[in-house]
């Protein structure tokens, strides 16, 4: 690609914010909702007209597990997203933790809310553009684009939400990015069919979420086997009842999609949709006293993108942490989410010959009561002063991204960085890497977040890897 210089421009600046969160998902919401909170003039910056990301404009259609098989373990802001959320949602027993359905546009009102209620302000339908570095590795200020053109704005500490780690990649902060050779998780395109037989569904499909390609009564390899849809190749279907006679699919897999490579992602999304519209059709064929009448109403705004980049940050998070449940000293939330790598297109042949699931096998899953610790370290970029970044591109290895990439940790983990963002700012001349992690995490259990007593460590342990 060739280059352009366009000619040196000045562009309005506006300086009236604290914290600036770009990324308005669940960690971008939990992030503004807590650094505002504290405290500090926030802003909240969202590329799309929602709140909410994965679970919204996404169509993710459930939520992965809050509980760690005995408890809740997503507590704080997060507990209660999902407590209003069900407080709507009359088919959802009261008490149910794990797989909860999500409805969309509910939930968009919660993230409103909860927002706006913090005190936050956000601005919807605006891209970050460029970042400007100073010494030190400070963010200077950032460019955005919406309708009123591109403009700069400013403040003491970012918070990259962005699930891309866009802002800490443009600073110039290392990250590692899919596995090996390069290779990324496959992306999928969720959508939603109304008109379901709902009774024939519960019945057919068991009673909450079901990955169809592990179920008894599946009939995804016989769609596959019978050719006549080309774009269903392997078993990856998730489907839950979201609303009256209406099921949430997170079915199908794109391969060679990058997040931060917008050619590939505008080709998917175009696939996506017809993929979409063949899992109708095979569904109808396949399940007619199910889904024979049933209507594709929607496909997801954007697609469901499980990894990009893995910032490197003062610790990184390995697979043997993972594997001994570790806990740490600064540890800012808990999680219990098994290890959720999606496979790729060779496995994905493998799988559907040997009629497998979607998933790189050994998964490796928690027992009733387990869990692992995530460190504050995990949040602060190496050579960046005054950002943090949450989310899925924390600082970790990639095994370990494919368990703390779900929507559940995500809200933990934004309230932790947008607290420390504030604390950052009003005690630490916005140095996030000199946030004290023992005030941090006393006032995160005041607000309810679950961080059990973890073993005194010497100073030096949270300095370094091991």
């Amino acid at each position: 690609m060739q280059n352009y210089t366009f000619a040196s421009r000045t562009f309005p600046l506006d300086l009236s914010w604290d914290v600036i969160v770009l990324g308005g998902g669940p960690t971008g919401c939990t992030a503004a909702a807590s650094a505002a909170r504290e405290g500090a003039r926030t802003l909240l910056v969202e590329a799309t007209a929602s709140l909410g990301g994965s679970g919204t404009s996404a169509l993710v259609p459930s939520w992965c597990p809050f509980s760690d098989k005995e408890k809740i373990i997503y507590r704080g802001l997060a507990e209660q997203v999902l407590k209003r959320c069900k407080e709507h949602q009359p088919h959802v027993q009261a008490d149910k933790l794990d797989w909860v359905p999500i409805d969309s546009e509910l939930l968009k009102r919660v993230y409103d809310d909860l927002v706006a209620g913090s005190g936050a302000t956000v601005l919807f339908q605006t891209m970050l553009s460029a970042v400007e570095v100073g010494e030190n590795g400070e963010v200077d200020a950032i460019l955005v684009t919406n309708k009123r053109g591109l403009s700069a704005l400013k403040a003491r500490v970012y918070v990259d939400c962005t699930g891309d780690a866009d802002l800490c990649a443009w600073a110039g902060a290392e990250f590692q990015k899919g596995g090996e050779n390069g290779e990324l998780m496959p992306a999928t395109h969720c959508f939603v069919l109304t008109n379901v037989n709902e009774e024939s569904f519960m019945t057919t499909c068991g009673k909450g979420a079901v990955l169809m390609g592990n179920h008894p009564k599946t009939r995804i390899y016989d769609i596959i086997a019978s050719g006549r849809y080309p774009l269903i190749t392997d078993a990856h279907v998730c489907s839950i009842l979201i609303g009256p006679g209406t099921v949430g699919f997170n079915a199908g897999h794109l391969w060679n999609v990058d997040n931060t490579e917008p050619e590939t992602v505008s080709r998917a999304m175009s696939q996506g949709r017809k993929l979409a519209a063949q899992f109708r059709d095979a569904f109808a064929e396949f399940y007619p006293e199910t889904f024979g009448n049933a209507f594709l109403v929607t496909t997801g705004s954007v697609i469901g993108i499980r990894e990009t980049r893995r910032i490197i940050g003062d610790y990184v998070l390995t697979l043997a942490d993972y594997i001994a449940r570790r806990s740490f000293e600064d540890e800012i939330c808990r999680n219990s989410y098994f290890i959720d790598v999606h496979h790729s297109l060779e496995e994905a042949k493998k799988h559907t010959v040997e009629r497998a699931d979607g998933l790189s096998r050994p998964s490796m899953n928690y027992g009733p009561g387990e869990s692992h610790g995530i460190p504050y370290r995990c949040l602060t970029p190496q050579g960046l002063r005054n950002v943090m970044v949450a989310g899925r591109s924390i600082s970790c290895e990639r095994p370990v991204q494919g368990s703390v990439r779900v929507m559940p940790v995500c809200l933990a983990m934004g309230e932790a960085a947008g607290m420390a963002a504030a604390h950052a700012l009003q005690k630490h001349d916005s140095d996030v890497h000199a946030v004290d992690v023992v005030k941090l995490r006393s006032r995160l259990k005041e607000e309810g977040v679950f961080l059990p007593e973890v073993p005194c460590a010497k100073p030096e342990a949270i300095l370094t890897n091991h």
